[in-house]
């Protein structure tokens, strides 16, 4: 997120969850903390806010109504009543006592802040964040014993790694709020209590989401359903990978006819990517849309995990840019061994 130097901490309380199946406490602080320091509290202020992406948005839902949904409910009386802050937080440490029932729950800090002032599309605005501490690291203080230096171990936070976290924006009360979320510690789907059990939040459907979703739709089936179904070499999934990225990168639009025409090519090909299509929407319980913008920060964040990398046993790493049938793959019979030979017109 940019521009958090200028946010505005105004106040912020910490209480202690545990994994109550472990039979770990929940230990609430009955007021917030007095941040006379400076220092400090410009720390904190970063700690909670540098891991968030504020393109990538969430909302607070319910199946039925969004007032039903205990943290959407709880925050807004905190939006709406200041004086109620110590009692809500009270209700939210509760609330996410009871979903750190899994076995791979962490007990740790819960935090809640309250920004006067936090930037946001273009403007300022009050937001109320919710984060938890789950790691601890291991530090070396040094310290002067007489006339030597004597060095002990203590456990603290990292403050450049948050490990969950919750920033909601008081901007579109009635459609659940905007929301952006971190989830560094837990990504396994049979862990993922902070998003699914515990907020209830699920994407912003707009040119950002859909960008996104899309590029991971296509690169969760290109590296599994695609080797699955169909025979292809490493290269041919590497190209297919460029090929899809080279779209959403050139384009200002997206359609699916047309990615399916001049990406995918072939129709068997193309059935079972609308197929794996609809298995992805339903298993993460969010729709992509099939015309959309392309968002370009979206493209960049999902560059860094497009590998085009063609690993050759441990001697030789071939980087693929594109021009797939500059390559061709054949097998020597002499040696017993697998080749590709690479046509090009300069060496650089």
């Amino acid at each position: 997120m940019t521009g958090i130097e200028n946010a505005s901490l105004s106040k912020v309380i910490v209480h202690k969850i545990g994994n109550p199946t472990r039979a770990e406490d929940l230990k609430l602080s009955v007021q917030p903390l007095i941040l006379n320091d400076g220092i400090v509290r410009s720390m904190l202020t970063r700690y909670f806010l540098h891991a968030f992406n504020d393109n990538e948005l969430y909302r607070f839902t319910h199946l039925s109504d969004i007032n039903l949904n205990e943290v959407y409910h709880y925050t807004r009386q905190i939006f709406e009543n200041g004086d109620v802050f110590v009692e809500q937080t009270h209700l939210l440490a509760r609330f996410l006592y009871s979903k750190s029932t899994h076995v791979k729950v962490k007990e740790g800090e819960l935090y809640v802040a309250l920004f006067d002032k936090i930037p946001f599309e273009g403007g300022e605005t009050e937001a109320l964040g919710i984060f938890k501490s789950e790691s601890r690291e291991t530090f070396l203080r040094i310290f002067p014993h007489g006339q030597n230096w004597e060095i002990i171990q203590e456990e603290g936070i990292n403050i450049n790694k948050l490990d969950k976290g919750c920033i909601v924006f008081k901007t579109h009360t009635s459609e659940g709020y905007k929301v952006c979320v971190v989830d560094n510690a837990n990504k396994q789907n049979d862990t993922q209590y902070w998003v699914n059990d515990f907020l209830q939040v699920q994407p912003y459907a707009d040119s950002y989401h859909n960008t996104d979703k899309y590029l991971g739709l296509c690169k969760n089936f290109i590296s599994n359903e695609y080797t699955e179904k169909f025979e292809v070499s490493k290269s041919d999934q590497i190209d297919l990978l460029n090929r899809s990225m080279d779209y959403f990168k050139t384009k200002e639009q997206f359609n699916i006819q047309e990615f399916a025409s001049e990406v995918i090519h072939h129709p068997e090909v193309v059935d079972t990517f609308m197929e794996y299509k609809q298995k992805f929407e339903a298993s993460r319980n969010f729709e992509i849309q099939d015309e959309f913008d392309i968002h370009l920060s979206a493209v960049k964040k999902q560059q860094k995990s497009f590998k085009s990398i063609l690993k050759l046993d441990k001697n030789f790493h071939v980087y693929i840019h594109g021009r797939r049938d500059l390559m061709e793959k054949g097998y020597d019979e002499m040696t017993g061994k697998k080749y590709y030979k690479i046509y090009f017109d300069e060496e650089h």
